[in-house]
Protein backbone atom coordinates (compact mmCIF):
# COMPACT_ATOMS: atom_id res chain seq x y z
CA UNK A 1 0.00 0.00 0.00
CA UNK A 2 0.74 3.50 -0.88
CA UNK A 3 2.36 5.76 1.94
CA UNK A 4 2.11 9.69 2.60
CA UNK A 5 0.71 11.80 -0.11
CA UNK A 6 0.95 9.68 -3.42
CA UNK A 7 -1.91 7.67 -2.02
CA UNK A 8 -4.75 10.21 -1.92
CA UNK A 9 -4.41 10.95 -5.68
CA UNK A 10 -4.74 7.59 -6.78
CA UNK A 11 -7.69 7.26 -4.74
CA UNK A 12 -9.48 9.96 -5.93
CA UNK A 13 -8.51 8.97 -9.33
CA UNK A 14 -9.92 6.01 -8.51
CA UNK A 15 -13.25 6.94 -7.57
CA UNK A 16 -13.86 8.69 -10.38
CA UNK A 17 -14.15 5.30 -12.64
CA UNK A 18 -17.13 4.08 -9.93
CA UNK A 19 -20.47 5.86 -10.29
CA UNK A 20 -22.56 5.87 -7.69
CA UNK A 21 -24.98 2.85 -9.61
CA UNK A 22 -22.17 0.74 -10.09
CA UNK A 23 -20.90 1.37 -6.27
CA UNK A 24 -24.54 0.58 -4.87
CA UNK A 25 -24.64 -2.71 -7.24
CA UNK A 26 -21.36 -3.95 -6.17
CA UNK A 27 -22.32 -2.74 -2.32
CA UNK A 28 -25.89 -4.36 -2.65
CA UNK A 29 -24.43 -7.95 -2.97
CA UNK A 30 -23.46 -7.80 0.38
CA UNK A 31 -25.57 -9.01 2.41
CA UNK A 32 -26.23 -7.33 5.95
CA UNK A 33 -28.65 -7.20 9.22
CA UNK A 34 -30.72 -4.54 9.70
CA UNK A 35 -30.48 -2.78 13.06
CA UNK A 36 -32.47 0.69 14.33
CA UNK A 37 -30.18 3.17 15.97
CA UNK A 38 -32.50 4.68 18.23
CA UNK A 39 -31.48 7.97 20.52
CA UNK A 40 -33.44 10.32 22.93
CA UNK A 41 -34.10 13.92 21.59
CA UNK A 42 -33.27 16.88 23.87
CA UNK A 43 -37.43 16.99 24.32
CA UNK A 44 -37.10 13.42 25.72
CA UNK A 45 -39.17 11.97 22.91
CA UNK A 46 -37.39 8.60 21.26
CA UNK A 47 -36.00 8.78 17.85
CA UNK A 48 -34.84 6.29 15.98
CA UNK A 49 -33.69 5.45 12.47
CA UNK A 50 -32.99 1.79 10.23
CA UNK A 51 -29.61 0.98 9.38
CA UNK A 52 -27.57 -1.15 7.90
CA UNK A 53 -23.87 0.10 8.09
CA UNK A 54 -23.36 -1.19 11.73
CA UNK A 55 -20.58 -3.88 12.43
CA UNK A 56 -18.48 -4.39 15.28
CA UNK A 57 -15.15 -3.19 15.79
CA UNK A 58 -13.04 -4.41 18.88
CA UNK A 59 -14.01 -7.09 21.35
CA UNK A 60 -11.66 -5.31 24.20
CA UNK A 61 -12.90 -3.06 24.65
CA UNK A 62 -16.04 -3.92 23.29
CA UNK A 63 -16.67 -0.96 20.05
CA UNK A 64 -19.14 -0.93 17.30
CA UNK A 65 -19.42 1.63 14.72
CA UNK A 66 -22.42 2.94 12.82
CA UNK A 67 -22.43 5.59 9.78
CA UNK A 68 -25.38 8.24 9.77
CA UNK A 69 -25.95 10.47 6.96
CA UNK A 70 -25.10 14.15 7.60
CA UNK A 71 -28.99 15.05 6.68
CA UNK A 72 -30.79 12.54 8.96
CA UNK A 73 -32.38 13.75 11.88
CA UNK A 74 -30.49 10.96 13.81
CA UNK A 75 -27.16 12.47 13.14
CA UNK A 76 -27.74 15.87 14.83
CA UNK A 77 -29.33 13.53 18.42
CA UNK A 78 -26.03 11.41 18.24
CA UNK A 79 -23.59 14.03 18.12
CA UNK A 80 -25.51 15.98 20.78
CA UNK A 81 -26.01 13.10 23.11
CA UNK A 82 -23.00 11.11 22.81
CA UNK A 83 -24.73 7.84 22.99
CA UNK A 84 -27.14 5.80 21.01
CA UNK A 85 -29.26 2.56 21.22
CA UNK A 86 -28.63 -0.58 18.19
CA UNK A 87 -31.93 -2.96 17.88
CA UNK A 88 -30.97 -6.02 15.70
CA UNK A 89 -33.77 -6.71 13.92
CA UNK A 90 -35.64 -10.34 14.07
CA UNK A 91 -37.21 -11.50 10.34
CA UNK A 92 -40.67 -11.04 11.59
CA UNK A 93 -39.53 -7.17 12.25
CA UNK A 94 -39.59 -5.96 8.26
CA UNK A 95 -42.29 -3.61 8.93
CA UNK A 96 -40.35 -1.86 11.82
CA UNK A 97 -37.29 -1.18 9.28
CA UNK A 98 -39.54 -0.03 6.59
CA UNK A 99 -40.99 2.31 9.77
CA UNK A 100 -37.55 3.75 10.66
CA UNK A 101 -36.66 4.14 7.35
CA UNK A 102 -39.14 6.50 6.70
CA UNK A 103 -38.13 9.88 7.82
CA UNK A 104 -41.91 10.85 7.38
CA UNK A 105 -43.32 8.62 9.54
CA UNK A 106 -45.73 10.25 12.05
CA UNK A 107 -47.06 8.80 15.87
CA UNK A 108 -50.32 7.16 14.32
CA UNK A 109 -47.78 4.68 12.25
CA UNK A 110 -45.87 3.77 15.55
CA UNK A 111 -49.39 3.34 17.22
CA UNK A 112 -50.44 0.88 14.91
CA UNK A 113 -47.22 -0.72 14.66
CA UNK A 114 -47.12 -1.68 18.38
CA UNK A 115 -43.59 0.03 18.31
CA UNK A 116 -42.14 -0.12 21.89
CA UNK A 117 -38.93 0.90 23.42
CA UNK A 118 -37.04 -0.10 26.34
CA UNK A 119 -34.76 2.10 28.84
CA UNK A 120 -30.72 0.03 28.74
CA UNK A 121 -29.86 0.68 32.07
CA UNK A 122 -28.39 4.38 31.44
CA UNK A 123 -31.83 5.47 29.82
CA UNK A 124 -30.77 4.89 26.34
CA UNK A 125 -33.98 3.58 24.30
CA UNK A 126 -33.92 0.65 22.62
CA UNK A 127 -36.88 -1.09 20.88
CA UNK A 128 -38.29 -4.39 22.98
CA UNK A 129 -38.58 -7.65 21.22
CA UNK A 130 -35.35 -7.05 19.16
CA UNK A 131 -32.81 -10.10 18.71
CA UNK A 132 -30.28 -8.05 20.63
CA UNK A 133 -30.07 -4.72 21.91
CA UNK A 134 -26.71 -2.54 22.77
CA UNK A 135 -26.61 0.47 24.66
CA UNK A 136 -23.27 2.72 23.08
CA UNK A 137 -21.42 5.40 24.54
CA UNK A 138 -19.59 7.75 21.35
CA UNK A 139 -16.14 7.16 21.83
CA UNK A 140 -14.76 8.66 18.54
CA UNK A 141 -16.11 10.12 15.36
CA UNK A 142 -15.06 10.40 11.91
CA UNK A 143 -15.91 11.89 8.70
CA UNK A 144 -16.50 9.54 5.88
CA UNK A 145 -17.63 11.32 3.00
CA UNK A 146 -21.71 12.83 3.54
CA UNK A 147 -21.71 10.43 6.55
CA UNK A 148 -20.16 10.67 10.32
CA UNK A 149 -18.68 7.04 11.13
CA UNK A 150 -19.63 7.16 15.05
CA UNK A 151 -17.51 4.20 16.78
CA UNK A 152 -19.47 3.54 20.10
CA UNK A 153 -18.06 1.66 23.54
CA UNK A 154 -20.55 -0.71 24.24
CA UNK A 155 -21.67 -0.54 28.00
CA UNK A 156 -24.54 -3.01 28.88
CA UNK A 157 -26.24 -5.73 25.96
CA UNK A 158 -29.60 -7.88 25.90
CA UNK A 159 -29.79 -10.95 23.55
CA UNK A 160 -32.79 -13.11 22.49
CA UNK A 161 -33.48 -15.83 20.30
CA UNK A 162 -34.60 -16.26 16.78
CA UNK A 163 -33.78 -15.34 12.91
CA UNK A 164 -32.32 -11.60 12.04
CA UNK A 165 -33.81 -9.80 9.20
CA UNK A 166 -31.65 -9.80 6.21
CA UNK A 167 -31.25 -6.93 3.66
CA UNK A 168 -29.67 -8.22 0.25
CA UNK A 169 -29.50 -6.70 -3.07
CA UNK A 170 -32.14 -3.65 -2.23
CA UNK A 171 -34.55 -6.26 -0.44
CA UNK A 172 -35.00 -8.57 2.61
CA UNK A 173 -34.36 -12.13 3.27
CA UNK A 174 -32.30 -13.76 1.12
CA UNK A 175 -33.75 -15.80 -2.11
CA UNK A 176 -32.30 -18.95 -3.73
CA UNK A 177 -33.51 -18.51 -6.97
CA UNK A 178 -32.13 -15.90 -9.38
CA UNK A 179 -32.09 -12.03 -9.12
CA UNK A 180 -32.07 -8.96 -11.55
CA UNK A 181 -28.75 -7.39 -11.41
Amino acid sequence: MASGSGFAPDLHRMTDLVTPNEFRAALGRFASGVTVITVETPAGEMHGMTANAFCSVSLRPPLVLVCIDHLAETYLHIRERRQFGVSVLKEEQEALSEFFADPERNHDAAYRLGVQYRPMQSGTPVLQNALANLDCSVVNACDGGDHTIFVGEVKEVIVAEGIPLLYFRGRYGISDGPQEP
